[in-house]
This record gives structure tokens, sequence and C-alpha cells, in this order.
């Protein structure tokens, strides 16, 4: 029996996958997560023009540098995986190595940035970071970017799910990463959970759960197979007043989060109006703190209400 890694040893697994650039080139090749912050950033110059902004988990830089091309004064750019090298020699943004845990900074910073999310939202834990670096470093009444999450979920039919019988049974447990097509939705998204950055607790919170219920009503016919659960990121309007939503359902432009599946354990027929009620928990994996899992309990019109246990693979 292979021994149990302990917290430290994750950590250090999380960030050597972050040294490949392969995935920094995925994410900024992203048009609608990328000109989404290039966009939030320009649109609060006026908070950014002259003061001082971390970066946590900054990767190649980019954030960084919409941030100096805003106005920045300084911009200090922590990263805490090996491809710091490679953003080190940035115009005017010093990079700081190390997790934002361990890394001292000169002065109390008036905006924090930075892209935490994965899939799921709050799969790979990074929040915990940038809490920790909102709560250490970021002066009383700072800039957030972005500034909160929402976690929503909706009943989902998959035409190709018989193409992967593996996934409808009762031992499968795996979170499914996959692109969906708002036609395949059964019912419109349900919020279930929000965070407000600027008041979300530390690990320990986290760590207790985020999640909620959930109630809707399907609007046609069709064999259910599963639900998706994403989220979407606010960001402060600045200049335009108006705030910049980041969302990843199935309804807008595709992501490189695309959606989270749970899959049942076998189809259910739904009609309109079929009812479809639950509750959905999302928290840190028992064997790796870093992994997701998501304790789904659900009824399905008539049928009794089941649990399921799900967590995202290695």
């Amino acid at each position: 029996m292979r021994p149990r890694r302990t917290k430290r040893e994750w950590d250090q697994l999380y960030y050597q996958c972050y040294s490949d650039v392969s995935v920094h080139e995925e994410m900024i090749a992203d048009r609608v997560r990328t000109d989404a912050y290039r966009l939030s950033i320009l649109r609060n110059w006026a908070a950014l023009r002259g003061k001082s902004v971390l970066d946590v988990g900054a990767g190649t830089g980019i954030l960084s540098i919409f941030c100096a091309q805003a106005g920045a004064r300084r911009v200090y750019a922590v990263e805490g995986s090996a491809i710091w090298q490679q953003a080190r020699e940035l115009d005017r943004v010093p990079v700081l190595p190390g997790p934002v845990e361990t890394v001292e900074l000169p002065e109390q910073v008036d905006a924090t940035v930075s892209e935490w999310m994965e899939y799921g939202l709050l799969h790979e834990s990074m929040l915990s970071s940038v809490l920790h670096a909102r709560t250490k470093w970021l002066k009383e009444g700072g800039l957030l970017l972005p500034a909160s999450a929402e976690l929503f979920i909706a009943p989902h039919q998959r035409p190709d799910a018989g193409m992967a019988p593996g996934l409808l049974k009762p031992g499968h447990s795996e979170i499914v990463v996959q692109g969906l097509s708002g036609e395949d939705v059964l019912a419109l998204p349900l919020r279930f959970a929000q965070l407000d950055l600027s008041r979300a607790g530390r690990e320990q919170e986290l760590e207790a759960g985020v999640g909620g219920r959930f109630r809707c009503s399907c609007c046609g016919s069709a064999p259910m197979h599963c639900f998706a659960f994403g989220f979407q990121v606010t960001f402060p309007g600045g200049e335009s007043e108006k705030p910049l939503v980041l969302p990843t359902s199935s309804f807008h432009p595709a992501t490189h989060w695309k959606q989270a599946l749970l899959y049942l354990n076998e189809p259910v027929q739904v009609e309109q109006d079929t009812d479809v009620s639950g509750e959905i928990t999302l928290l840190p994996s028992r064997d790796n703190p870093r992994r997701v899992r998501v304790l789904l309990r659900c009824k399905v019109g008539d049928q009794e209400e089941k649990t399921k246990d799900f967590a995202m693979e290695d």
C-alpha cells in the first residue's frame, strides 16, 4: 500500500504541474478568460493608477502586465512554481518566487488580482492562498479582482452517454470535466452558493464545505443523465460602474474550465415540470486537500432521495 502523501507533498506536486508552460499557454489562449481580466483591470484604472498591486499565482505574469498597463506604481508578481523564471524579466514587475503564504512584501498593497479558479471553481484549493493574501497584505477597503464568485447547478441530458456506459453506474464517482451545449440543459442553472472574497473565511471555513440547496422544474421531456455545476466570478465595474461578469455556463462562450459533471447511477426520465431538488457541498478530498470532493444529495420526481460522493481525479 502506497504511503499517504502529506499536504506539503501534494503542494509540491501542484506547483510542479504549473511549471509546464503548456498549462499557461492554454489559459492565456482562453480569450474569454484573458479578455475578461484585461478589461476588468483596465476599467479599474482609476483605483490602480499610482497604487501597489499583488498578483497571487502570477504564472507567466500576464495579469501583472495588465496592471502595469493600467498605471499601477508597483506590481508584485508572486508565483510558487518554476514558471516564475520565465516571468522574472517583466518590465516594472518584480517577481517573488514562492507560495504567497511564505513571501514577504515591503508594503501593504492597494489591490490584489488572481486567476485562482479551477474546475468546479474550488479544485486545487488556490482560493485559500488568495484569502491569505487578502488578510495579510491588502489594505483595509482595498480592491479585489475578482471580488466575488457564485456556483450554479443544473440537470442535463447527455446524448453521448450511451457511448460511455461506465459513467452511469453506482461505482462511478469521478467528477467528469466536459464541454456542454445549452441544448442539453433540462432546467435553468440555479445558484447554490456565493462567495464574497472581502468577507470569506480562510482555510478552516473552506474545509467545512461550500454549498447549498437547490430546486428546479424541468423544461422538457428527456432522459436525465447528470448534474452539471459551474461558476461565474464578478469584477468591480470601476469607471463603468457596471460589474463585469466572467461566466462559465453552457449558455455562454466556452472556456477552458468547461463544466464539471456529476453522473447519476442510471438515467432518469423526466417530463415537463418534473421536480428536481437536493443539496450539494464542495470540500477538499480526504486523500488530497488540493482535490475537490463533492457530496450530492438529490431527488428526481417521485424517485427516492439518493446520495453520492464524487471526487476529481488527480
